[in-house]
């Protein structure tokens, strides 16, 4: 089943998509989440590699993807050295949201997109497999979306 041109995300208000829907300007898909930069090896130190972000994505009515703001909280060791890291990034995401007029949660539907901010990679990206399987997985968050195209992930 070939991808479709505008990739359904379904809201789960309990789950990872908790904080996706609408706003007055279109749509947008904000987390809290962990990542490495590209070209992690984990001999490198994961503690100062492994990275925390609010991120916030915004798409026009139609799914095209119009911005991203990407705010840094701090590494995994600084974490664990402070505790209140993961409320701070958790507090910056609700202020990002807050800015968006209008806003509700629900299901959205968005084109592929990349953005790659601290040599960490953003986006909804096309991936396949050699047998020619292909689906989208939202990266850093590592949620795929595959036939049969219905906005539920995997994980």
């Amino acid at each position: 089943m070939a991808i479709p041109q505008v990739i359904p995300i379904a809201h789960e208000p309990d789950g990872r998509t908790a904080t996706i829907g609408r706003y007055a300007d279109g749509q947008f898909l904000a987390s809290v989440t962990y990542a490495y930069p590209v070209g992690y090896r984990p001999d490198d130190g994961w503690e100062q590699q492994r990275r925390l972000y609010a991120v916030l994505h915004t798409f026009d009515a139609d799914g095209v993807h119009r911005d991203t703001d990407i705010w840094c909280g701090g590494t995994w060791a600084d974490q664990q050295r402070d505790p209140a890291v993961l409320g701070q990034a958790e507090a910056h995401l609700t202020k990002l949201l807050e800015t968006l007029p209008s806003r509700q949660y629900g299901d959205i539907a968005v084109r592929p997109f990349r953005r790659t901010v601290d040599d960490v990679l953003f986006g909804l990206l096309v991936e396949s497999e050699d047998e020619g399987d292909e689906w989208t997985e939202l990266h850093p968050d590592r949620l795929g979306f595959g036939p049969p195209w219905n906005g539920e992930y995997d994980s």
